[in-house]
C-alpha cells in the first residue's frame, strides 16, 4: 500500500521522512493540517516492530492533533512526529540534534514538542538546531500536569453521564498506563476525588511506589486490567487498545481517558455504544497539553486562560456525549464530524484570505 491508499491518510498536506544515519534516526514527520495556523503536535519516540507501523502511528497522531486543536479552538494546525528508538546505544542528544535539523527543513509548518518516550530536555537538544520546537523548560515546561487536569474534568463530565453523577467518590477506575507521564498526575487528582483506583503498568517498582502512595490496587498483569470489573476504564497509554480483542473483556459504563487513539478503528465507537458504553472521544478529552504549550507560542497566555479553555473543553465533550445519547450515535463520530466541518470552515476562510 503506497501513503495515499493508506487508510489513515486523510489527504495530510505533507510528510517528511528523515534519516540521519551517524545518529541512527529515522523519523516520520506529519503535517496534517495548517488551516488554522502551523501545525503543532508532540514527537513520539517508540520502539515500532516495523516502518510501517511507524507511518500508521503519525499519520493518526497527526490527524487527531488536528481534530484536537480545532476542538479546543486553538490558532494552530495539526501535525506530529515518531522517531523510530534505535536499537542498542546511541547519543540521545546527537539524535535529537539531527531531529531538529528535519523539522527546520519545515520552515516552520511544523512546531514540535515532547510526547512519549521523549522529554523537555530532549527538546532542549532539537533546539539547538531548530526553532520550532516548545515544551521547554524555561518555557512552559513538561504539559503533563495541564493534561491530566483536563482529563480529570473529562472523567467528571463523563461520569455524569454513564454513571449519573459527576462526583467520582467511592467509582472503582481501572486506569492503564497509571505511572505515565500524565497517569501518575491524573491518579493523584481521581485519588484525591475519592476515587477506587486499580492500576496497571508495565514498569512495576514505580506501579507499587503510586499504589502505595494513593492507597490503590496494583493490577499485576497489565494486561489483567481490560477484565477489572469497574465504573470506569482509563486508558493513559498507547493507542488502539479498544480493540475486537479486548472490547468484549471490558466491564464498565464509561471509557475515559488521556490515551490518545485509544480506537483501534472508528467502529470501535459503535461497538462501544451498543454495549452501553459511554465513550468520551480522546482528541477533545486530552487536549489540556497542547493548550498549555499555547504558552510558548502566545503572549496572551496565562494560567487563567489555561484554566477557562479546560472548562470550555469540559462543556464541549459534555455537548458530544449529549448529542450522541440524544441522536443515539456514538460519541466518536458525533466529534469527527463537528471537527471535519470546523476544519473544512477553516480551510475555506484561509482560502478567502489568501486570494
Amino acid at each position: 500500500m503506497s501513503l495515499f491508499e493508506h487508510t489513515a491518510f486523510d489527504n495530510h498536506e505533507k510528510v517528511l521522512f528523515a534519516t540521519d544515519p551517524a545518529t541512527g534516526l529515522k523519523a516520520i514527520l506529519a503535517v496534517h493540517s495548517t488551516a488554522r495556523g502551523p501545525a503543532v503536535g508532540g514527537c513520539r519516540m517508540w520502539s515500532y516492530p516495523s516502518s510501517a507501523e511507524a507511518v500508521t502511528d503519525v499519520l493518526r497522531l497527526s490527524q487527531g492533533m488536528s481534530y484536537k486543536n480545532i476542538m479546543a479552538d486553538l490558532p494552530i494546525g495539526g501535525g506530529k512526529s515518531v522517531i523510530m528508538r534505535p536499537e542498542g546505544d546511541f547519543d540521545r542528544e546527537a539524535l535529537f540534534e539531527a531531529f531538529g535539523r528535519a523539522l527546520e527543513s519545515l520552515n516552520g509548518q511544523y512546531i514540535s514538542a515532547e510526547d512519549v518516550g521523549v522529554s523537555p530536555d530532549d527538546m532542549v537538544a532539537a533546539r539547538r538546531t531548530t526553532r520550532h520546537v516548545v515544551g521547554l523548560p524555561d518555557g512552559t515546561g513538561d504539559p503533563s500536569p495541564v493534561t491530566a487536569k483536563g482529563v480529570f474534568m473529562g472523567i467528571q463530565a463523563a461520569a455524569a453521564r454513564g454513571l449519573g453523577s459527576e462526583d467520582l467518590n467511592g467509582v472503582k477506575i481501572a486506569v492503564q498506563g497509571a505511572t505515565g507521564h500524565v497517569g501518575a498526575y491524573l491518579c493523584r487528582h481521581l485519588a484525591e476525588a475519592g476515587a477506587e483506583l486499580h492500576l496497571a503498568d508495565i514498569r512495576a517498582a514505580e506501579l507499587h511506589a503510586l499504589a502505595k502512595e494513593l492507597g490503590a490496587t496494583v493490577v499485576e498483569d497489565p494486561n489483567a486490567i481490560y477484565d477489572v470489573d469497574a465504573d470506569i476504564f482509563t486508558p493513559c497509554a498507547l493507542g488502539a487498545i479498544i480493540n475486537p480483542e479486548t472490547i468484549d473483556r471490558l466491564k464498565v459504563k464509561v471509557v475515559a481517558g488521556a490515551a490518545n487513539n485509544q480506537l483501534e478503528t472508528r467502529d470501535m465507537g459503535a461497538e462501544l455504544q451498543k454495549r452501553g458504553i459511554f465513550y468520551a472521544p480522546d482528541y477533545v478529552i486530552n487536549a489540556g497539553g497542547i493548550i498549555n504549550v499555547m504558552g510558548e507560542l502566545d503572549a496572551r497566555f496565562d494560567a487563567k486562560w489555561v484554566e477557562g479553555k479546560l472548562v470550555t473543553l469540559k462543556a464541549t465533550l459534555g455537548e458530544i456525549m449529549d448529542t450522541a445519547a440524544r441522536e443515539d450515535r456514538p460519541a466518536n463520530i458525533v466529534a469527527d464530524e463537528l471537527a471535519r466541518q470546523r476544519l473544512a470552515d477553516a480551510a475555506e476562510q484561509k482560502a478567502l484570505a489568501a486570494e
